[in-house]
């Protein structure tokens, strides 16, 4: 009976206190997903401490419309702040999100990757920063606006699609460790659509409640990857030369970095059958090309794999698991052995195309709903 009385006092959050005596610091992106975590958690009365995070240049910010941390988003979640009466603050982390992401996804386009920097973001620069600057501020838990489901299972904490499949953002947050996990919470993980979302911000009558989704990579002008790597890597767009698979070769690119693998348009090599990019060789800046079927492939080398399952990763020889190769892609059954605690060939038990190393492959269960980790693809096999 004592069992049940204290597993009802837990507060929304988890704590065996009253919510005003939870601390609980809010990364505040000024857009509504985290504005509407900050302002229902005040309404329930814990103590909340909202957090935004100035992560490039501030003039360029402004300049730019569908981003995420631009300059009017920091103006943004300082007015939900001031509406809802909890205290916000302003960091300055563009120096450790230039060395932590921007640097590292110039250099994996340098060398024929295809990067997801919104990963490498989420993994080190707000889960692993922001979270130290949660704890140096006594906060009992750092809440995001993520679409993800945080449950407790019978050995920890446990890591759970979002209820809303569309809105799902498992595969940007597979890197999440679990001692992070211990410490995070995702308020909005349970809802079934955005439309939800949005009725809660016109509920507590916030500024941003219409305000569109950040669409855009934030440090990325309009989609262009190219630009920005020729900016931070001068020289780095080389033309070479364009070749088929049979070894043909079919003209001139211009520069790797203007390619990705699975790749169809805008190649210049119009009046021939449907091309793509197979491999990008970039030691002899060649863009490697062959027909759609020459993409398929069932072996994905994977490194760097956080495992979130209840037991060692190498205690056993394989793993009947559902992955996820691609953010775009659906998840699809797969046998992953491991190589070492943190390597392991992925097999598909079908083929999928536009595997690209510097993509993430992510770990499901088979049936159901848990995240068990995942790792980078990091070549082809």
């Amino acid at each position: 009976m004592a069992l049940d009385v204290k597993k009802t006092s837990l507060n929304t959050l988890g704590f065996a206190k009253e919510p005003k005596a939870t601390r609980v610091l809010v990364a505040m992106s000024g857009g509504v997903d985290s504005s509407v975590v900050a302002a229902q958690l005040a309404f329930e009365g814990y103590d909340v401490v909202g957090i935004t995070l100035q992560l490039y240049d501030h003039g360029a910010a402004l300049s730019k419309k569908g981003a995420c941390c631009a300059g009017r988003d920091i103006y943004d979640a300082r007015r939900v702040a001031e509406e809802m009466q909890f205290p916000h603050y302003v960091l300055d982390y563009e120096n450790k999100f230039k060395e932590s992401v921007i640097d590292e996804f110039a250099d994996s386009y340098l060398a024929g990757a295809t990067p997801v920097p919104c990963i490498r973001c989420n993994e080190r620069v707000k889960f692993r920063d922001l979270l130290d600057t949660a704890k140096d501020l006594d906060a009992d838990c750092m809440a995001t606006g993520h679409y993800i489901q945080r449950h407790m299972g019978a050995e920890k904490a446990e890591l759970h699609k979002a209820a809303d499949e569309e809105r799902d953002q498992s595969y940007f947050l597979f890197s999440t460790n679990q001692e992070q996990l211990d410490y995070l919470r995702f308020p909005l993980g349970h809802l079934k659509s955005k439309g939800e979302t949005r009725a809660l911000a016109k509920k507590f009558g916030l500024p941003v409640a219409d305000k569109p989704d950040s669409q855009d990579i934030c440090f990325v002008p309009n989609g262009s990857y190219a630009a920005v790597i020729e900016k931070l890597r001068p020289g780095a767009a080389d033309p070479g030369e364009i070749v088929h698979l049979n070894g043909e070769i079919l003209g001139e690119h211009r520069g790797v970095i203007h390619y990705t693998i699975g790749q169809r348009r805008g190649l210049g090599i119009g009046g021939r059958e449907p091309l793509y990019v197979i491999k990008l060789d970039v030691v002899n800046r060649r863009v490697i090309v062959g027909p759609k079927g020459a993409l398929a492939t069932c072996k994905v080398p994977v490194r760097e794999i956080n495992w979130l399952g209840d037991e060692p990763f190498e205690s056993r020889k394989e793993w009947h698991l559902s992955v996820r190769v691609r953010s775009t892609h659906a998840p699809r059954e797969a046998i992953v052995r491991p190589l070492s605690s943190t390597g392991a060939l992925v097999e598909l038990l079908s083929p999928e195309e536009g595997v690209a190393p510097g993509q993430a492959c992510v770990f499901y269960e088979t049936e159901g709903t848990r995240i068990w980790g995942g790792g980078w693809i990091w070549r082809g096999y």
